[in-house]
């Protein structure tokens, strides 16, 4: 169907304005789970942020901004230019799909590590390549046959070997090098 492009705005934290006794801020992974989940659906996202009577950011703000600023430094390319993905490409559990339509790449933000194996539910014979996008790691991408019954072995189904350590990000990033 057709895709309309929306917009959402949020807060650093329960309120709209500078709040000396807030006790209510966001941490570094919710806020970027909120720009993750906007830009996944085909949103945008803004955040507000009140400033002190002095003009200032909140200790907080600068602290969230920085790990955001961190995050973005590596990850940005899943943002930027990006919006939901085609049809035909689900997203594994506990993840989100980011993609960028000039450069035909894929993104999968992992919300959750997984343990040794991402499941790519009918990915079959569409990903040349598989990285991480903090470092350009390289991802090997396999099939597991003979697990489960023959209902869940899904021949379109492909598997990416995961590292045992979850990488030092907030929210790790797959970069998927789409066929087409």
């Amino acid at each position: 169907g057709k895709r309309i492009p929306w917009e959402t705005c949020h807060t650093f934290s329960g309120s709209w304005g500078y709040h000396r006794d807030e006790t209510t801020w966001k941490d570094t992974k919710q806020l970027l789970g909120i720009l993750i989940e906007s830009v996944s659906t085909g949103g945008n996202m803004l955040l507000n942020v009140g400033p002190t009577a002095r003009g200032n950011f909140d200790y907080s703000v600068d602290e969230s901004l920085r790990k955001i600023g961190e995050w973005m430094k590596y990850n940005s390319k899943s943002i930027y230019g990006c919006t939901q993905a085609p049809d035909g490409f689900d997203a594994p559990e506990n993840c989100r799909l980011t993609y960028n339509s000039e450069t035909k790449r894929l993104y999968i933000h992992l919300f959750d590590y997984p343990v040794k194996n991402l499941k790519l539910p009918g990915y079959g014979g569409k990903i040349k390549y598989a990285q991480f996008l903090h470092d350009g790691s390289e991802i090997k991408i396999g099939k597991r046959y003979g697990y489960g019954t023959m209902e869940e072995t899904n021949m379109n189904d492909i598997y990416l070997e995961i590292p045992i350590n979850k990488p030092n990000q907030t929210i790790p990033v797959i970069e998927l090098v789409l066929y087409k």
